[in-house]
């Protein structure tokens, strides 16, 4: 589990000053007129929208692995949502709230299995998709714990139910995907983790060959400002620290965003958004602002 002094990039980011730099340094190209002019192909009908995209992140996952052998995956994050209930049982005192927690424990447990089980089986015959919606959904309320004790240092568990609507939108973004467009004749890693080296860690969706790939379930096809910061962020860490804790492994030439209700992949560049000049002027200036966050 991570190291509670170390920092994710999206907090990193949070002050104003800041995003500027970003803004100044890398000027974030718009969308041209028939990018945005794009028909969405599977709007949404789920009452949970964050939940289903986060579903639908493992549910590319799942099919990429069993598509392409060149696959290295990461731990996910629903295990670190287990390891942190865990650690939080140690640290409690109160026997009541050490009963709740490891309740909630057993039944993460049970679906994580579950999820690896039907995952392998998948992998193995090819089981129907039908197969891993659920298990995705799960996952993606699993995911919601450590993700929310990330952000606000509480405990939110709501696990177990699936919302009928959020099965359908799932299967539609399912039914518009195009494994083609993600060019599996590369390397391919699922949930990179940059800057383990550094105190600020980050996880991306993607990397497929020399390209980062974060995955948006959203409903506007728009490159918003904070995505794009983050994913030069993915870019800067991977320059700084490597790829999985390997540095000069993969020379990252290309970033992007695959927006699922589209079924569109927009890919920039780095050349043409980066100036390798004035990234070295920057590079100085972010370690600068990582180390005066390790204090």
């Amino acid at each position: 589990m991570r190291n509670w002094r170390e920092m994710s990039l999206t907090k990193l980011l949070i002050e104003e000053k800041d995003k500027r730099k970003f803004r100044e340094f890398f000027p974030k190209p718009e969308f041209k007129k028939k990018e945005i002019n794009r028909e969405i192909l599977a709007p949404p009908i789920a009452d949970n929208k964050p939940l289903v995209g986060t579903a639908f992140d493992y549910l590319l996952h799942f099919l990429i692995k069993s598509s392409y052998k060149h696959t290295i995956s990461n731990k996910w994050v629903s295990e670190k949502s287990l390891q942190l209930l865990n650690r939080l049982i140690k640290r409690e005192k109160d026997k009541q709230k050490i009963r709740k927690l490891k309740k909630h424990c057993t039944q993460v447990e049970s679906i994580i299995l579950n999820a690896k089980k039907t995952h392998s089986e998948f992998l193995l015959n090819g089981k129907t998709i039908d197969s891993l919606l659920e298990t995705t959904l799960l996952l993606a309320q699993v995911d919601n714990i450590y993700r929310v004790y990330e952000k606000e240092r509480r405990i939110s568990i709501n696990v177990g139910n699936i919302n009928k609507n959020d099965i359908k939108d799932l299967e539609r973004l399912f039914s518009i995907l195009k494994l083609d467009d993600f060019q599996l004749n590369n390397v391919c890693f699922l949930n990179p983790y940059f800057g383990k080296a550094t105190s600020i860690v980050a996880d991306a969706d993607l990397i497929i060959g020399d390209t980062i790939i974060d995955i948006k379930t959203i409903k506007n096809l728009e490159m918003r400002r904070d995505t794009f910061n983050q994913l030069i962020g993915y870019y800067i860490l991977s320059r700084i620290a490597g790829i999985n804790g390997i540095k000069n492994k993969i020379e990252i030439r290309k970033i992007g965003v695959y927006f699922s209700r589209y079924a569109y992949l927009h890919i920039y560049n780095i050349e043409d958004i980066i100036s390798e000049t004035k990234f070295l002027e920057f590079i100085k200036w972010f370690k600068k602002l990582i180390h005066q966050n390790k204090k």
